[in-house]
C-alpha cells in the first residue's frame, strides 16, 4: 500500500485549515485517513503550523512520501534537518547527543524568530486600529527584519495548498448568463432636398477646317 503524507481541506469557503494527515495514495482528497499528525492554518499571519515531528519522522522512514507543500511544511519545521542529523548519527559522523543538541538548537532559534514574528504583526494591528480610531497620530515605526525564506515561504505554501487542494475538487461551471439585448428605437430618416444641378453647357467644337489652294 502506497502512503502518503498530504493535506485534508477543513474549515470555510475562502478560510480554508488544512490537516496533515497520513493516507493510503487511493483514498479521495476528504476521505478516510490512517492518521492526523498536525494542522496547518494559512489564513494566519505568520501561518500557523502545528506538527508532530517525530510522528512525521517515523512515517517518513517508513517509506509514506509527502506531497510537495507538505515537504516544504516539513522543511520549515525541521522534520527534513532531523532527518539528515539521523542519518549522520547511522553513519558514525556524530553521536545521537550531538545531533539531538544540534537540532535543539535550530529549533530554539527558528521558534525565537516566529516569536518575534508574531509580535511584531499584533504590535501592528494595534497601531492600525489606535490610527483608525483617531486616538493616536500615524507613527512610523521601524520594522521587524523578518527571513525572506519565511515570507516567501507562507505565502508559497498557501498557494501549493490551495492548487493541491483544488485539483481533487468537483468543478462546477456558473450557468451561462444571457443578457437580452434593449431593440433600438429607429429613428426616421430625414430626407435631404436634392438640389438639380444645372446642365454644363458643353461648348460646341469648331471644325477645324483646312484650306486647300485651288489648283491651277
Amino acid at each position: 500500500m502506497s502512503v502518503r503524507i498530504r493535506l485534508q481541506r477543513h474549515g470555510r469557503k475562502q478560510s480554508p485549515l488544512y490537516h496533515i494527515v497520513i493516507a493510503d495514495a487511493r483514498a479521495p482528497r476528504d476521505g478516510s485517513f490512517i492518521e492526523r499528525i498536525g494542522v496547518y492554518n494559512p489564513m494566519t499571519k505568520p501561518a500557523t503550523i502545528d506538527i508532530d515531528r517525530m510522528k512525521a519522522y517515523e512515517w517518513m522512514t517508513n517509506g509514506a512520501q509527502p506531497t510537495e507543500t507538505v515537504r516544504a511544511i516539513l522543511r520549515f519545521k525541521g522534520v527534513l534537518y532531523y532527518k539528515h542529523l539521523q542519518r549522520g548519527v547511522s553513519k558514525g559522523a556524530m553521536t545521537p547527543e550531538d545531533a539531538e543538541i544540534k537540532f535543539r538548537a535550530w529549533v530554539d532559534a527558528k521558534e525565537a524568530r516566529i516569536q518575534e514574528r508574531v509580535k511584531a504583526t499584533a504590535e501592528e494591528r494595534k497601531e492600525r486600529a489606535a490610527q483608525i480610531s483617531g486616538s493616536v497620530k500615524k507613527v512610523v515605526k521601524k520594522k521587524v527584519e523578518t527571513p525572506v525564506e519565511d515570507e516567501l515561504l507562507s505565502v508559497d505554501l498557501a498557494e501549493q495548498a490551495a492548487a493541491e487542494t483544488a485539483a481533487d475538487a468537483d468543478v462546477v461551471e456558473a450557468p451561462e448568463v444571457v443578457v437580452a439585448e434593449a431593440p433600438a428605437e429607429e429613428t426616421p430618416a430625414v430626407e435631404a432636398p436634392v438640389e438639380e444641378a444645372p446642365a454644363a453647357e458643353t461648348p460646341a467644337e469648331e471644325a477645324n477646317t483646312e484650306t486647300t489652294p485651288e489648283a491651277w
